[in-house]
């Protein structure tokens, strides 16, 4: 396979394409960022009302992607789904400001803090989506809610009506959730609204034919969720997860390059070979090799990298060494801290080892690993803070770690007294007003086996096969917790 673009060139490639890449919870899908590696199929599968994955995995990339009928449309084909045809889709909630589908962030919270029923509130969003022409006179949400609290029977019956309309047209109402973190600042409020939705999501599911939930939601948000209602058990067997194998991100890394929209791009599908052009040049399809060709992509990569982290195959191959220092301890992988690790590894190298042979240098893959490892470990504080306080006071221990080592760190430190005080702060500023993203916390800051286990959930902790405990190096680095043969934390 011919290269002619020279390193440089495609350093400068990677740089423009990754660069947008990565800030994609700012930019709306469209035809050339649509990828859809195959383990992520069975999340657009329509009877699938749980989406699990964690920050940056794609839940509100596929959010607005479904909304889109251009796009769904590329996913009915490619995925071979022909039901994504066959759907008419509403957003039931989202980061968008959107209230004339669903009450914003702030306004939830003043409903349900002034004891408005979650359930009965969404079950307005539910009618709202269907047009149920009594609810959607009423322009106050609250007004909304009190409609459906004062008049269950007709309710119901707009929901049947809707149902065989549907059946008879062979159409589905699909409703779709992201962003419920925001729903409401305080932990156990947001659970229960939570599991609200989650409780309706199944009804429909169970009692309709042509009505359908898909929420997406990280996994932690799902285990925490009040579901106290028949047959919570039965959410299980219709969720999913978003997961990311290597191939799929290198699948990932390709497809973007080739969707880039200038002449490098161009000589980049040239030389590669193969791209489909799908609706006159709107987007590129790459050659199966690229998107899903474990040999082939190693190929592709070593001529962008090199082949090894290192002057010999001791160091490790650079295609398996990136995903590999990426993981966490479920062994799963962020494509965002896939390709910011890529994007930092390209300008580091344009900008220090200018003359490289190649592309990519690989010292500058490390420090893209050590930047990745930064932005995740900020990114896990802010959506679960307690996880950073207690991660970060094993600063300066070595990993592997005996469970016991880590329970005495935490005693001497008092970390049941930081996280209550942690707790304490945030409820103090939820109820003053303060704009803070959601705050959750453990059930019992005093276990910290129980502590210790949640961690391993998170895959921020991984169990070896000896019982002691270790830290995936996209948590390690940053938080400068040593490992015999891990990556160097920049000084």
């Amino acid at each position: 396979m011919s290269h002619p673009l020279q390193p440089a060139e495609y350093r400068e490639l990677l740089c423009q394409a990754l660069d947008e890449a990565v800030d994609a919870d700012t930019r709306l899908p469209d035809p050339h960022s649509l990828f859809m590696p195959d383990s992520h199929r069975t999340a657009l599968y329509v009877d699938n009302t749980v989406v699990l994955g964690g920050r940056g995995v794609g839940k509100t990339f596929w959010y607005r992607s479904l909304l889109d009928d251009r796009l769904r449309a590329y996913a009915a084909a490619e995925y071979r789904i022909n039901r994504l045809n066959r759907l008419t889709v509403a957003p039931g909630h989202g980061k968008d400001m959107d209230s004339a589908h669903y009450p914003s962030g702030m306004l939830l919270t003043r409903l349900i803090d002034d004891g408005t029923d979650p359930y009965t509130l969404w079950y307005a969003v539910l009618l709202t989506a269907l047009g149920q022409p009594d609810v959607c006179a009423l322009a106050e949400w609250r007004d909304r809610a009190a409609w459906v609290h004062s008049h269950p029977g007709p309710a119901q019956l707009a929901v049947e009506h809707e149902d065989r309309a549907g059946h008879a047209d062979n159409v589905v109402r699909l409703l779709l959730f992201d962003a419920l973190e925001h729903l409401h600042r305080q932990p156990a409020q947001r659970d229960r609204v939570v599991g609200a939705l989650l409780q309706l999501a199944l009804e429909m599911r169970l009692s309709t034919r042509t009505i359908r939930f898909k929420v997406f939601l990280r996994p932690d948000m799902f285990r925490s969720a009040e579901m106290h209602f028949p047959d919570a058990s039965k959410l299980a067997s219709t969720s999913t997860e978003l997961l990311w194998e290597p191939v799929g991100l290198y699948g990932l890394l390709f497809h973007t390059l080739g969707n880039q929209e200038d002449e490098a791009a161009q000589r980049f599908r040239a030389s590669s070979g193969g791209w489909d052009p799908a609706d006159g040049g709107d987007r590129y399809v790459p050659p199966p090799g690229l998107s899903g060709d474990r040999r082939e992509q190693a190929n592709f990569f070593t001529q962008l990298a090199g082949p090894y982290m290192g002057s010999n195959f001791r160091k490790g191959s650079t295609y398996s060494w990136l995903p590999n220092h990426l993981m966490d301890g479920n062994e799963q992988i962020s494509p965002r801290s896939f390709l910011k690790a890529l994007a930092t590894a390209a300008a580091v190298t344009r900008d220090e080892y200018g003359t490289h042979e190649h592309a990519l240098y690989h010292e500058s893959i490390r420090r893209g690993v050590q930047k990745a490892s930064e932005i995740r470990v900020r990114e896990m504080t802010e959506d679960i803070p307690w996880v950073g306080t207690s991660v970060a006071l094993l600063a300066g221990r070595k990993v592997p770690i005996e469970r016991s080592e880590i329970r005495e760190c935490w005693e001497e430190a008092g970390l049941p007294d930081l996280l209550r005080a942690e707790a304490e702060r945030f409820t103090v500023e939820a109820e003053a007003g303060i704009p803070e993203q959601l705050r959750t916390g453990p059930r019992d800051p005093d276990d910290l086996d129980a502590l210790i286990d949640d961690l391993v959930a998170l895959g921020v902790m991984k169990k070896r096969t000896d019982d002691r405990l270790d830290l995936p190096d996209i948590y390690r680095v940053h938080l400068r917790i040593g490992r015999l043969g891990g990556v160097r934390k920049a000084s």
